[in-house]
């Protein structure tokens, strides 16, 4: 049977502000972090992250001898904090530069373990047809975290519709832009909720995952989309340092780099997630 708790983003706010997600989790501490025993407990995003993971869990687990519990969470916070505090055994929903800064910025010990695929970063508009129809001052919301603004920004450098200044790197927001010839205006609004700003802005620049589950088909409704070429964004199984070795880990990141997940992506999201393995 699938187990999925799925948790909105008020209990999440609140369960933060609790003792260790006691509330949603599992259980478990970080004294517990070498026990071995008991299903593996995952945070992720519900698209594609928890799909990908349902799909394991359905089909592949059991004769691997995997017990896969699954959680979703809408934030992009909380699944860190967990696996910092031992609420859950891992997490899967993030990228490289992303981590780095999380870690930094709020002394957590998460390390990647595999990773899984690409969710292209894409512009999107409910009011133009392409990116030379925007206007002059023309309003676009992009996610308000560091890493993803600059991400954003790095696309929007990328097709000529702003130019970053020299050395701006994985956290330049609008005060790097030098050069603006559309003279964009940027909204600077949480991840996700972008696709919710669609209605109120000219363009938005969007995460993968949460234009899929807006209803968004990435590889044919975005304006410009991230190249996966040389992409340094793409989304890895994590855990809390020292727990690499945990064999129901090695399991799942066995199977999240198999031929029936790099088929299951392939067909069910059509070139919105691309398989990072080969």
């Amino acid at each position: 049977m699938r187990n999925t708790a799925k948790i909105t983003t008020a209990v999440l706010v609140a369960g933060a502000l609790t003792l260790g997600l006691s509330a949603c989790g599992s259980g478990k501490d970080s004294s517990s972090s070498s026990d071995y025993s008991g299903p593996l407990v995952v945070a992720a995003s519900p698209v594609p992250h928890a799909e990908i993971l349902n799909f394991i869990e359905k089909n592949l687990a059991k004769k691997a001898g995997l017990d896969l519990e699954v959680k979703e969470f809408q934030d992009y916070i909380v699944p860190n904090t967990a696996t910092e505090d031992g609420s859950v055994d891992a997490n899967y929903f993030q990228n490289q530069p992303y981590l780095d800064d999380f870690n930094k910025k709020r002394g957590t010990h998460i390390v990647p373990v595999v990773t899984v695929h690409l969710e292209p970063l894409g512009l999107y508009s409910h009011k133009v047809k392409s990116v030379d129809a925007l206007k002059s001052g023309a309003t676009v919301a992009v996610p308000n975290d560091a890493v993803n603004e600059a991400r954003a920004l790095k696309l929007l450098a990328s097709k000529g519709l702003i130019t970053l200044k020299d050395g701006a790197g994985s956290e330049a927001t609008p005060q790097d832009i030098s050069k603006n010839p559309k003279n964009l205006k940027f909204k600077e609004v949480e991840a996700a909720q972008t696709p919710r700003s669609l209605d109120d802005v000219d363009a938005a620049v969007i995460n993968g995952n949460y234009a899929i589950s807006s209803g968004l088909k990435p590889a044919e409704d975005a304006l410009v989309l991230e190249s996966a070429t040389n992409n340094p964004y793409g989304n890895f199984l994590a855990v809390k340092k020292g727990n690499e070795n945990d064999p129901r880990v090695k399991k799942l990141a066995k199977l999240l780099t198999s031929p029936e997940v790099k088929k299951f992506i392939e067909d069910k999201y059509a070139g919105s997630v691309i398989p990072s393995f080969k």
